[in-house]
């Protein structure tokens, strides 16, 4: 196999693993472009294609959030991952562990990992990498890789939830929140609600949001129940899809440019957390962008005769 097919071949899972350490769909393809820039300069050809790309890209990932880290501790309101729409027949073998580990959930729980503990953890966790294949990759010896995967899963398993919903039971609620969502039913969707459910937005401060979080199941009902009416009212759509392993949609505006991703998280038969991500820096991978100061605007528009 020449070079580049052999390149093309494991660039998912080269995505892959960048994904799951920087949170950043932009990142993660810049990393791996640079990982083939990397290797297409390479003098030599490497006994193990897999091995080699696998290794550049966890070190370019690493670089790259060394310097990311802070730009995230000045980052303005609450922060996520940037939201990666994900395909839940892509890879059925693994697609319920590949789908939680690329959770926004979990990868929240990676945030709290230095850069090491998280690229260790990633790759031998989440891809079975062995520990000879990751203390090259990371450039430290076996021993302090394998403690660093033993600091890693103790923060990660401190802050997993005890109870986590499959696929199915994430689905069915999913299609009841949406439907009672679209008919305005303030009751059904409360009974979906966990008691202290989280409606919470990431916005970067670009884009008019949330002024802070809605917690508790009657508030976050009635709140959506309020706005979502007159997104409708000016053509606002939403369409359904998985967005980091999870039940989600994508609405858009008229010119279906998106406005924003909506995620649900499902734990012990309800919807436990509403993730939303408005920041347009984070939505251009999802495709064009929609000017969201314009469409709150036309919202004020349209409730104003109603006041």
């Amino acid at each position: 196999m020449i070079p580049d097919e052999e390149f093309e071949r494991l660039r998912p899972l080269l995505f892959s693993i960048a994904y799951r350490i920087l949170s950043s769909v932009s990142e993660a393809e810049d990393a791996v472009q640079e990982t083939w820039l990397r290797y297409a300069a390479s003098p030599v050809q490497p006994a193990s294609v897999k091995d080699f790309l696998s290794a550049v890209v966890t070190r370019v990932s690493i670089d790259v959030l060394r310097s990311a880290r802070f730009q995230r501790e000045e980052y303005i309101g609450p922060w996520f991952p940037e939201p990666l729409v994900t395909d839940p027949y892509e890879d059925p073998e693994r697609s319920a562990e590949l789908a939680d580990s690329v959770s926004m959930a979990a990868l929240l729980l990676l945030e709290r990992l230095t850069p090491l503990e998280r690229a260790v953890f990633v790759l031998h966790e989440v891809f079975g990498f062995g520990f000879p294949e990751i203390a090259s990759a990371v450039g430290r010896s076996e021993a302090a890789c394998r403690q660093l995967a033993v600091r890693a899963r103790r923060h990660v398993d401190a802050g997993r939830p005890r109870f986590e919903a499959d696929r199915r039971e994430r689905e069915k609620l999913a299609a009841q929140f949406f439907g009672a969502l679209r008919e305005g039913e303030v009751d059904g969707l409360q009974e979906l609600l966990a008691a202290d459910v989280q409606l919470v937005g990431d916005s970067g401060g670009k884009v008019p949001t949330l002024p802070r979080s809605i917690i508790g199941a009657k508030s976050v009902a009635r709140l959506l129940v309020s706005i979502f009416p007159w997104l409708v009212r000016i053509d606002v759509t939403f369409e359904r899809r998985e967005i980091n392993g999870h039940p989600g949609a994508i609405f858009r505006d008229r010119d279906d440019k998106v406005l924003f991703t909506l995620t649900l998280e499902v734990l012990d038969g309800q919807i436990q957390t509403i993730r939303s991500v408005s920041n347009p820096d984070k939505l251009g991978h999802v495709g064009p962008v929609a000017d969201a100061w314009a469409v709150a605007h036309e919202v004020n528009q349209a409730r104003r005769p109603m006041d």
